[in-house]
């Protein structure tokens, strides 16, 4: 069974910095793509970033290039999330999201199916 615990959200005034991570459980995990969404309160959930199983390829939403960096830990089961310049309206629940499929691209991540973790809540005040 697969399990995603994401950490590290807060509140941050514009302009600064989180680190968002995501501790897997319950298989392989360097087998496997893994992604980042978020949902703010009144909107569908969107994708942000993805990282392919090796940390070799990534892709992220237009809305964060330049700002967010996706990475992960192969030897620690985690993927984290750097988020800088953060912005009033990147305010959501952040959900960590891992792919169902094995060696999948970070390319068009978001047309996977996925595990859901349960979100870790970022507020940007302005």
């Amino acid at each position: 069974q697969v399990q995603l615990v994401e950490s590290g959200g807060g509140l941050v005034q514009a302009g600064g910095s989180l680190r968002l991570s995501c501790a897997a459980s319950g298989r392989t995990f360097s087998n496997y793509a893994m992604g980042w969404f978020r949902q703010a309160p009144g909107k569908e959930r969107e994708f942000v970033a993805a990282i392919n199983w090796s940390g070799s390829s990534t892709s992220y939403a237009d809305s964060v290039k330049g700002r967010f960096t996706i990475s992960r830990d192969n030897a620690k089961n985690t993927v984290y999330l750097q988020m800088k310049s953060l912005k009033p309206e990147d305010t959501a629940v952040y959900y960590c999201s891992a792919d169902k499929a094995p060696y999948g691209l970070a390319y068009k991540y978001y047309d996977r199916s996925v595990y859901w973790g349960q979100g870790t809540q970022v507020t940007v005040s302005s």
